[in-house]
């Protein structure tokens, strides 16, 4: 028996170069790309959220945890003329949390969103926290 190379076709080639689903993957499970930078004072974060709209966006604060969750929906309205060969827009829903501690308020942090970058400044507060007295264990015989 002779092995013969599989025959490639333009959407095989296709299929090879995006063969990581970027959504679904343990490799493509970036979605939510965020980058936290100190400063002085404050934390800046920035969280890609491409092909949101503000509007998709909730952010809160619960038990001490940022939650952010975006949804975006696909737009079937129009009538489509033909089959898609290929779809990787993604449509969907995301979140992430961040823990912040039981001292911040929702009105201490502010947020922007432009070009699918969500910048939140979230303030630096001191967060000193009592140690508990050391208790012995007593071992038995």
């Amino acid at each position: 028996m002779m092995m013969m190379p599989r025959r490639r076709n333009e959407f095989d080639l296709l299929e090879d170069m995006f063969r990581i689903d970027p959504f679904f993957s343990e490799e493509g499970s970036k979605i939510m790309k965020t980058d936290i930078k100190e400063k002085k004072d404050k934390y800046l974060l920035e969280i890609d959220l491409p092909g949101y709209e503000k509007e998709d966006i909730k952010i809160h604060i619960e038990d001490g945890y940022l939650n952010i969750h975006a949804k975006t929906n696909s737009k079937n309205d129009e009538k489509e003329d033909g089959k898609f060969v290929r779809k990787e827009r993604y449509y969907g829903e995301c979140s992430r949390s961040f823990y912040i501690g039981d001292n911040i308020s929702e009105d201490e942090i502010h947020a922007s969103f432009k070009n699918g970058t969500l910048k939140l400044e979230i303030p630096k507060k001191d967060t000193k926290k009592e140690l508990p007295e050391k208790k012995y264990i007593e071992i038995s015989d």
